[in-house]
């Protein structure tokens, strides 16, 4: 039997919520949480593209769907952690922010930085999700058929 346990299951759901994180708020969290540490970039930020790919119904085969632009970036903690970002758009100041929370998830700050950053990325974003069910589920048609009488 395949053992599908991930050890890392908790930092992909920790670098999805920072991907995912409106312009800025990262940054606004991060530093009102605590002050930037010191940090050496291992790759600097930068902008390019990435191929998406989509399956028809979810099931069939993958297909190309097209290009997005992502910024990305690699820097290491003078404790050694190291962190990484890939951001939607050209977000250079996004991407840094992301991949320092990300670094800072595998210190001694972890706990202060889900607390202060994390938990309320996932609060707004759950809100969001609901809002576009809500939405949604309102335009959603209910279709009927009647019996016609006939005897």
């Amino acid at each position: 039997m395949k053992n599908t346990f991930d050890e890392n299951a908790e930092r992909k759901a920790w670098m999805s919520l920072l991907a995912k994180a409106p312009e800025g708020r990262v940054a606004a969290l991060l530093d009102a949480a605590l002050t930037r540490p010191d940090f050496t970039w291992l790759r600097a930020p930068e902008i390019g593209s990435t191929m998406l790919r989509g399956r028809a119904g979810g099931t069939g085969a993958p297909f190309n769907i097209g290009e997005m632009t992502v910024t990305r970036c690699a820097l290491t903690l003078p404790s050694g952690e190291v962190g990484h970002a890939y951001i939607q758009g050209r977000r250079k100041a996004d991407a840094e922010a992301a991949a320092l929370v990300d670094a800072l998830m595998q210190g001694v700050h972890a706990t202060a930085i889900r607390d202060a950053v994390l938990k309320p990325l996932e609060t707004e974003q759950a809100g969001v999700k609901t809002a576009r069910v809500q939405k949604t589920a309102a335009t959603k048609v209910e279709f009927f058929t009647m019996a016609r009488g006939e005897d």
